[in-house]
């Protein structure tokens, strides 16, 4: 299937400075992810990404946007959405994807900025289809939620919305 580069009303669906998708797509796809997900029992997991430039003081900048997304592309699979969205932040959607299967893809992300981008500190919110949510809306923001308590740390970290 190709996406054309603008959607509905002529809004672009490709990030021009990083080439994923961009946030308007986000919810539509996971809105869709979520309905296959229902209809086959699998599940389907979402994860809000910070990436930040610098290790140690508390006023980081956003790391460069088309780094992060290269980087991100580089440890996704092929059915695994990204998306950029407008706070400078990413998302991913990941379907048929357990708890477990995507905090080891944000490991694997965690280890290529470790390897290649050193001085690149990684936060993740991470939430699931149905055990965290069962909407699109909800899913996000879970992981939005999640990704509050990794940003207090100075390290790396990947943090799982809690049961509810």
């Amino acid at each position: 299937m190709v996406l054309s580069e603008t959607g509905a009303g002529g809004t672009a669906l490709i990030d021009p400075v990083t080439s994923p998708l961009n946030q308007e797509y986000v919810v539509v796809a996971l809105d869709r992810r979520i309905a296959a997900a229902r209809r086959h029992l699998r599940p389907v997991a979402v994860g809000v990404i910070q990436v930040v430039d610098g290790r140690e003081s508390d006023d980081r900048p956003n790391a460069e946007p088309a780094l992060a997304a290269d980087a991100l592309r580089a440890t996704l699979r092929e059915a695994d959405t990204l998306t950029h969205l407008q706070d400078r932040r990413f998302s991913v959607v990941l379907e048929d994807t357990p708890e477990r299967g995507a905090i080891s893809t944000m490991e694997r992300f965690r280890l290529h900025l470790a390897e290649n981008h050193p001085s690149l500190t990684l936060w993740v919110g991470v939430a699931c289809y149905p055990a965290h949510a069962l909407t699109a809306g909800e899913l996000i923001d879970r992981a939005d939620t999640a990704l509050t308590a990794p940003c207090d740390w100075q390290r790396s970290r990947i943090e799982v919305a809690t049961d509810e």
